[in-house]
C-alpha cells in the first residue's frame, strides 16, 4: 500500500501571506482557460477576439467562484449553513462544488452572449473544451491537499492509497467490518482508491481530449456543449463509484452518491440535446 505524501498545502509563505497549491490549481486552470482560448481565436473558430476572452473569463471566475461556495452550502451542508450563515464567507475552509460552479459559469455565460447579442450555445460551444484541464489542475489540488480520497480497496492493489487524514473514516469502517482490522493495526490506515487521480483522468485529461478534437471541425450550435454535459456526467457518475461519500451525507437512495445524482441530470439532457442539436444542423458564424 503507498502511503499519501502529505504534501505541506502551503505552497510558499511571505509574512502573514501564504499561497496554497488548492488556490494555485484555480490560477492554473484559468491560465489554461486562456491560452486554449487565444489558440482557438487565433485559428478563427469563434467569432471572439482577445479583448472580449479577458470579459469573458472574467464574469466565468466570478460564477465558479461564487457558483461553486453556494453550490456547495445548498447541495452538501444546507442545515450547518443556515445555521451558521457567517461561515458561507469562509472559503479558506474549503467547500467548493462543481456542479454549483457549472450553474455559475452558465449564468455568466447567459448575461455575456446576450451582451455579444450571441446565443448561448454559441459560447458555451466555445467554452466548454478549454474547461477539462482546469478540472483536472483541481483534481491535482485535491490530491495533494489529501482530501476526498476514495473508499476501501483490496490492499493488494498496486495502486490502493493510505490516507493519514481518512483516519477517523478508516475508524468507523472497521467497526463495522471486522475482517479490515488486522489491515489497520498493521499499517494504521486503510488500503483507498486514490480518486482525485481517477477524477483528474477522467474528468480532465479523457474529457479535454474528447472535446478538443470533436470541436475541431465545424459542429452544429450547441453539439460541443451538449458532449461536453454528457461526458462529465457520465465520467463523474463512474469515478463516484471509487471516491467515499461525503461523510455528512454518506450514500442516498439507490445506493449513489450526491455526487451521482447530481450527474445524472447532466447526462440525459447531455444525449437529449446532443441529438436535438443534432437534428436542426445550424452552424455557427465567426463573424
Amino acid at each position: 500500500m503507498i502511503i499519501h505524501p502529505q504534501f505541506d498545502p502551503v505552497l510558499l509563505s511571505i509574512g502573514p501571506i501564504s499561497i496554497r497549491w488548492y488556490a494555485l490549481s484555480y490560477i492554473i486552470g484559468f491560465c489554461l482557460f486562456m491560452v486554449l482560448g487565444r489558440h482557438r481565436i487565433k485559428k478563427g473558430l469563434t467569432f471572439l477576439t482577445n479583448k472580449l476572452l479577458d470579459d469573458l473569463l472574467f464574469w466565468g471566475v466570478l460564477g465558479v467562484i461564487l457558483g461553486g461556495r453556494l453550490g456547495f452550502v445548498l447541495f452538501y451542508q444546507p442545515e450547518y449553513y443556515f445555521s451558521h450563515p457567517g461561515a458561507i464567507l469562509e472559503v479558506w475552509k474549503g467547500g467548493m462544488s462543481f456542479h454549483g460552479g457549472f450553474l455559475g459559469v452558465l449564468v455568466a455565460i447567459f448575461f455575456f452572449a446576450k451582451r455579444q447579442k450571441r446565443s448561448f450555445f454559441e459560447v458555451s460551444d466555445f467554452v466548454a473544451p478549454l474547461v477539462p484541464l482546469g478540472l483536472a489542475s483541481g483534481r491535482l489540488g485535491n490530491f495533494i491537499n489529501g482530501e476526498l480520497w476514495g473508499r476501501v480497496t483490496s490492499v493488494d492493489a498496486w495502486w490502493a492509497m493510505g490516507f493519514p487524514q481518512a483516519q477517523s473514516e478508516d475508524l468507523t469502517y472497521i467497526s463495522t467490518h471486522a475482517d479490515w482490522v488486522p489491515i489497520f493495526l498493521q499499517h494504521n490506515m486503510l488500503p483507498r482508491h486514490p480518486s482525485q487521480l481517477y477524477q483528474m483522468v477522467l474528468e480532465g485529461i479523457c474529457l479535454f481530449l474528447i472535446l478538443w478534437f470533436f470541436s475541431k471541425k465545424p459542429r452544429p450550435i450547441g453539439q460541443t456543449s451538449a458532449l461536453f454535459l454528457t461526458g462529465y456526467g457520465l465520467f463523474r457518475f463512474i469515478a463516484e463509484f471509487a471516491r467515499e461519500p461525503d461523510e455528512y451525507l454518506g450514500l442516498l437512495s439507490l445506493g449513489l452518491s450526491m455526487g451521482q445524482w447530481l450527474s445524472l441530470p447532466m447526462i440525459v439532457f447531455g444525449i437529449g440535446l446532443f441529438i436535438y442539436f443534432g437534428k436542426r444542423n445550424i452552424f455557427s458564424k465567426t463573424t
